[in-house]
């Protein structure tokens, strides 16, 4: 599970000494659209009356869909926690780390967020603007409201089974649109799309059969012309600027997490005086760094700092695996180990192992 005992402050010298302090701000602390919601968690009041959504969504399904299945939800999350040693853990970090949890805080954390999120973003009286900021990127990335409208139906449509269609900002800070199973949603390190979701649509069975029955299409579009989209544009805003959207891009960089898992696989070791697993695999180790230095960086991290550091875990990973094949002792090993152990935590921020 998550682990945040590595020295803060170790940490923060080293990313002052790279230059990239902006970004250690963002990774070790950040707040999200839902400002961090921490254990235990509420049932937020629904911000209008229970039928004020007619005709698009009947009253009665309101009333159950919120205060029956979401309140479940928060309910059951809870429960997850409670005595698990989990409690510690933000809303966002139960997201953004949900394959690392087990399914039931995962579906339940997700429950609840999403849930969250579509009371917030339905209203009957605030239309499409397209001189808002959310207006001009739907636009720009899709022409008109209506061809969003079109791939957010198409999403929510062809989703099978239970799930959710969305609209979220990619990590490049561009919209677009996908689906998810279940609970899930794109701030999950278990989702193939990653960002933040600005309008989540419920296609679970229970947000429309009593009015609409097996017609998830005709829900669909009565849901979409229900949109509040002055809450969108607020949603919008804040996903632009919010460090989550770093942290995201962050946490899907598949060369850092492949460079991270061997370094956490030796270098913890060694802590405790066992070599044996950088000796057996700092070829692999000396390969895993010249992938992180092949591979696309992302935007955000793709600063002369982070070149630098990850050039300087190129070299020093290849003078380590030398080591290795001259059969150099414990201790000079281990010392290099660290060094370039303090080297990735410029760029990565802080251990979770």
């Amino acid at each position: 599970m998550i682990n945040n005992s590595e020295n803060k402050s170790r940490t923060m010298k080293n990313l002052k000494q790279t230059g990239i302090w902006a970004i250690a701000l963002f990774i070790l602390g950040f707040t999200s659209i839902l400002q961090a919601q921490n254990y235990p968690y509420e049932l937020s009041k629904l911000p209008y009356a229970f039928n004020a959504l007619e005709p698009a969504i009947d009253a009665s399904t309101m009333e159950i869909h919120y205060s029956k299945h979401h309140a479940a939800y928060v309910k059951n999350l809870n429960n997850a926690l409670k005595g698990g040693g989990n409690e510690k853990y933000s809303l966002d970090e139960l997201l953004l780390y949900a394959g690392e949890f087990d399914d039931v805080i995962r579906n339940n954390a997700g429950g609840h967020f999403n849930h969250s999120m579509l009371w917030n973003i339905l209203a009957l009286d605030h239309p499409f603007n397209p001189q808002s900021e959310v207006g001009k990127a739907v636009i720009s990335a899709f022409s008109s409201p209506d061809s969003l409208k079109t791939l957010l139906s198409k999403a929510g449509a062809t989703r099978f089974g239970s799930g959710w269609a969305w609209l979220y900002v990619t990590t490049d800070k561009k919209l677009a649109v996908c689906s998810s199973p279940n609970q899930d949603n794109p701030i999950m390190d278990v989702s193939p799309e990653r960002g933040i979701p600005i309008l989540g649509i419920d296609v679970w069975e229970h947000a429309y059969y009593l009015k609409y029955q097996n017609k998830r299409g005709d829900y669909l579009t009565a849901v979409l012309n229900a949109i509040n989209w002055d809450a969108v544009n607020k949603n919008y805003t804040e996903a632009i600027s919010s460090p989550l959207l770093i942290t995201i891009e962050k946490e899907s960089w598949s060369e850092l997490n492949a460079f991270h898992a061997i370094m956490a696989a030796t270098f913890h070791p060694s802590e405790d005086g066992n070599l044996k697993p950088i000796r057996e695999r700092s070829g692999e180790f000396m390969a895993k760094a010249k992938a992180l230095q092949d591979g696309k960086i992302p935007p955000s991290f793709n600063t002369p700092e982070v070149k630098k550091a990850i050039a300087e875990l190129v070299k020093g990973s290849a003078a380590l695996n030398q080591m290795v094949l001259k059969k150099a002792d414990d201790k000079t090993i281990s010392k290099k180990l660290g060094d370039l152990h303090d080297v990735f935590h410029t760029i990565q921020g802080l251990c979770r192992h």
